[in-house]
């Protein structure tokens, strides 16, 4: 069972940073972006697990009805926007109690880990003993920060009678990536564009490429385009706009983006040799515009310095693009409550 493992303090709801407990209904907030987050998540395939330490609960100082009074209506209202959690797990011990099931420790989900695809399952936290929790029942762990913002996931399956590709991705990553297509030059460039745009990024492609590698490019374009824009949403409080520019070796590379609503692609690229290993040079104009036009956004790679080497040119293009992708889509502390554009929309 393929499974996300949430911290609930700090991460699904605001965690008062005096008391660090939510112990009334009119302390209840949810954070934003948690039930897109959570409708992303369960929408690729996860099963949703809360998991939380919360110190004392049933104790004089934390009554039970003062914890489950808030926990029920937070439930309420995920219920109602369609999330429910499979699980939920909660360790109602103080840190002195020295007891096994506190996180990090795992003897809360000791008996339930034995269903868990660990290999594709994670955990979300604001604390590094989410992280420790996550290592000690083997899952990946995605950090936030307390009382920000949900991860922005999204999930894209896209199947016809030329490819089946799967693509996850989480914009507010680290740049771990696990990329599986037959082009094996594709696969080097897609790993370079998620470490350096920081999105976590999982891409399983298969296609025709018994014909040509032109249905695999073009369509693993399309799904990243799409779940580029999944991911950004209402695009409130984000940069909108990025721009970097890369030097690799002699090659200057200068890559643009705006998270417009409208597309467009330009590019002075011209090859200088029709291959690059496994990888037809000409498909890097359809790749780009393909995610230009499916994540509804304006993309200009400008080469200053065009150089001698093809590789040079092609792995210049996307470590940029992944730069200018990331800035645009981080969030601006200044605008954090209001959209980067003066018609209201975008």
């Amino acid at each position: 069972m393929k499974t996300a493992f949430i911290d609930r303090d700090g991460v699904l709801i605001y965690e008062p940073l005096d008391t660090q407990q939510i112990d009334s209904l009119e302390k209840l907030k949810i954070l934003p972006g948690v039930i897109a987050g959570l409708l992303n998540l369960k929408q690729a395939g996860y099963s949703l697990v809360m998991i939380s330490n919360q110190n004392g609960a049933g104790t004089p100082n934390f009554p039970t009805e003062d914890f489950e009074a808030p926990q029920q209506a937070l439930l309420a209202q995920l219920k109602t926007a369609g999330i429910k959690f499979e699980e939920i797990f909660i360790c109602k011990h103080l840190p002195s109690d020295n007891c096994p099931c506190r996180k990090p420790k795992t003897g809360l989900v000791d008996t339930f880990i034995t269903q868990v695809d660990r290999k594709n399952s994670i955990m979300i936290g604001d604390r590094e003993s989410d992280m420790e929790f996550a290592r000690n029942i083997g899952v990946r762990g995605i950090k936030v920060q307390t009382n920000t913002l949900f991860p922005r996931f999204a999930y894209i399956k896209r199947e016809t009678t030329e490819t089946q590709i799967e693509l996850e991705l989480n914009l507010d990553g680290t740049g771990e990536y696990e990329i599986k297509t037959p082009i094996g030059f594709f696969n080097h460039m897609l790993e370079l564009f998620s470490k350096h745009s920081l999105i976590d990024l999982r891409i399983t492609a298969i296609g025709d490429t018994d014909k040509d590698d032109h249905h695999t490019i073009e369509d693993v374009g399309i799904a990243l385009g799409q779940a580029i824009a999944k991911a950004v949403g209402t695009k409130q409080g984000i940069c909108r706009y990025g721009a970097q520019t890369l030097p690799m070796d002699e090659v200057l590379c200068l890559s643009a983006v705006d998270l417009s609503g409208r597309f467009s692609f330009e590019t002075n690229y011209e090859a200088k040799r029709e291959m690059v290993n496994d990888f037809p040079t000409e498909m890097l104009f359809h790749f780009f515009q393909s995610i230009a036009i499916n994540a509804m956004m304006n993309i200009h790679i400008q080469f200053l310095n065009s150089g001698k080497n093809e590789h040079h040119r092609l792995e210049a293009a996307f470590k940029s693009f992944g730069r200018a992708l990331r800035q645009a889509t981080e969030y601006d502390p200044r605008t954090r409550n209001s959209l980067p554009s003066t018609k209201g929309t975008l």
